[in-house]
């Protein structure tokens, strides 16, 4: 994978996707930056059995839809590893319901989560990589925010946004060497989808071609292929991981 020595910082990486995605990384060889907002006995969790791997790791406690909070996490990870080589955006929170019973702060807080929080850590990590003539950003999306769904208006307008913001800043960071991709993910199986019943799941499953829900190690797979070597002419492609379903 050619990613040895690499400096990783994955955002919302206690569980899920995030986890999946970190461990992966810390397998080819990286340091690894953790982070979660809420999650801290499963963020320090996970450090420890990184660290028990002998995995360089350092975990930050803290929200990343707050610029200033994402400021303070970006100079203690310039202490203890440097830059950051890769970013990956992986932090967001879901809402399902009907817009009209939505209020203006739920719907601020989803789009500070899952959209504010990639142009912050975009914004610090970029200098440094424009300096280096080289990076990596993957931003976790969703097919949602390609084609909509019904009462996740704002979740899809959230996703459609870092899909567009993808495409654009590869064209901008490009001749910098940096490149810009996002995995826009189907249904996964994670604990944002623990809200269905067994009779949506299955409801679900059928809208599927391959049957089945993807596993968060599908995934980090993905990601892996993206930010190695193997993929460097791959940029501003939103790429859809959804078992066929759209």
């Amino acid at each position: 994978m050619n990613l040895m020595g690499k400096t990783v910082f994955i955002t919302g990486s206690s569980r899920g996707i995030g986890q999946a995605i970190a461990f992966a990384f810390a397998k080819a060889g990286c340091n690894i930056i953790l982070n979660a907002s809420q999650s801290k006995e499963a963020l320090f969790a996970m450090e420890k059995t990184l660290r028990h791997d002998n995995i360089p790791v350092l975990a930050l406690l803290g929200d990343v839809s707050e610029y200033d909070t994402c400021k303070k996490m970006f100079h203690a990870i310039e202490e203890t590893f440097g830059n950051v080589d890769i970013l990956i955006n992986n932090a967001g929170i879901s809402h399902i319901g009907l817009f009209t019973d939505m209020t203006p702060q739920e719907w601020q807080r989803l789009m500070a989560v899952n959209l504010n929080s990639v142009f912050n850590c975009t914004h610090l990590a970029v200098p440094a990589m424009v300096r280096n003539k080289k990076g990596s950003i993957i931003n976790i999306s969703s097919m949602w925010g390609e084609n909509g769904a019904s009462c996740e208006a704002v979740y899809c307008a959230s996703k459609g946004g870092i899909n567009s913001f993808t495409r654009a800043m590869a064209k901008e960071l490009g001749p910098s060497g940096i490149r810009v991709n996002a995995i826009a993910c189907g249904v996964i199986e994670t604990q944002m989808n623990a809200c269905f019943d067994e009779q949506e799941r299955q409801a679900l499953t059928e809208e599927i071609p391959l049957m089945r829900f993807g596993t968060v190690e599908e995934a980090a797979n993905l990601a892996l292929f993206l930010a190695a070597e193997g993929s460097s002419y791959l940029t501003g492609q939103v790429i859809t991981l959804d078992g066929g379903m759209h």
